[in-house]
């Protein structure tokens, strides 16, 4: 290799490492876009605030309960929205039940579906599974057929989002919020044995941190995760409040190929005077996460 050469490349490699382009170790950037659930009537706040999107809830946003004429509502104030809503959570609510003797399965169905069909005309693209109350086994009622229950129904849900293009994201949730699927791990070996493309994963980090499930788990669950949720561990704070690390977790979503986007979910103590300050701490948790 000449010197001419030699210099040329040497110049190349030195802004993949600088820039974390692919090519070299490091591979690409971290950069998701970040979002705030909430409910749309806070997107202009939020879009002031740095966020690049809104997490709506399914009922109040896509209100599958309800008729046209009430979710006509939603498009209206959508199409006046600084920012978009590429996901919802809160699927359904504690009274339709998905694990118990007798489920309603079409019922069950018809909601998700009138879900799904609003959630295509609305650009969201993602609907998180999390509804604790919903899926909560009942006393009596053994793990495994729970887990054949939930299983069989949610492939055929995964059916119905796939037509819409739409994938559900199977949220794990701490086990004080409900006693079934409440670690990522959990979480992963559900959606293995749905197998269906339409379903895939939600990594929350507050529910880890609660669980003490560690970073490692992201890996194994790899590119099965499509969304990502993050609050602070002690009192589900805003981002920020306590400094809560979460790099480590940053750093695993990074190193599984992770290419969704992260809503902070959380207990605000005031809304207005902190969505900015956390939106900017998770950008700098975002930013160590790239320089280490």
């Amino acid at each position: 290799m000449d010197r001419r050469k030699f210099i040329q490349t040497s110049v190349e490699r030195s802004l993949l490492l600088a820039f974390g382009l692919p090519g070299l170790s490091g591979g690409r950037r971290f950069n998701p876009m970040i979002g705030v659930c909430s409910d749309i009537s806070n997107a202009a706040l939020i879009s002031k605030a740095g966020g690049d999107f809104v997490e709506e809830s399914v009922g109040r946003f896509l209100k599958p309960g309800n008729g046209e004429a009430d979710f006509e509502k939603s498009l209206m104030i959508l199409k006046e929205s600084p920012l978009s809503v590429p996901a919802c959570n809160s699927f359904f609510p504690a009274e339709l039940r998905l694990t118990r003797d007798q489920v309603d399965e079409e019922r069950v169905l018809r909601w998700a579906e009138t879900a799904f069909s609003r959630a295509r005309r609305t650009g969201v693209r993602i609907v998180v599974l999390g509804s604790g109350g919903a899926r909560k086994i009942p006393d009596g009622f053994g793990y495994d057929r729970a887990v054949a229950q939930f299983t069989g129904l949610l492939a055929r849900m995964g059916q119905l989002a796939e037509a819409y293009q739409v994938t559900i994201a199977l949220e794990h949730l701490n086990r004080q919020e409900t006693n079934f699927i409440n670690t990522l791990v959990e979480a992963n070996a559900i959606v293995g044995k749905v197998n269906h493309p339409a379903v895939g994963l939600l990594c929350d980090i507050y529910h880890m941190l609660v669980e003490n499930e560690p970073p490692g788990a992201i890996l194994k669950a790899g590119k099965r995760i499509v969304h990502c949720h993050v609050a602070e561990k002690t009192e589900r704070a805003a981002p920020g409040t306590n400094g809560q690390d979460f790099v480590p977790y940053f750093r695993a979503l990074k190193e599984a190929g992770f290419k969704g986007k992260i809503s902070i979910e959380c207990r605000w103590a005031d809304f207005d005077a902190q969505v900015k300050n956390s939106i900017y701490y998770i950008r700098d948790q975002i930013n160590k996460t790239n320089q280490r």
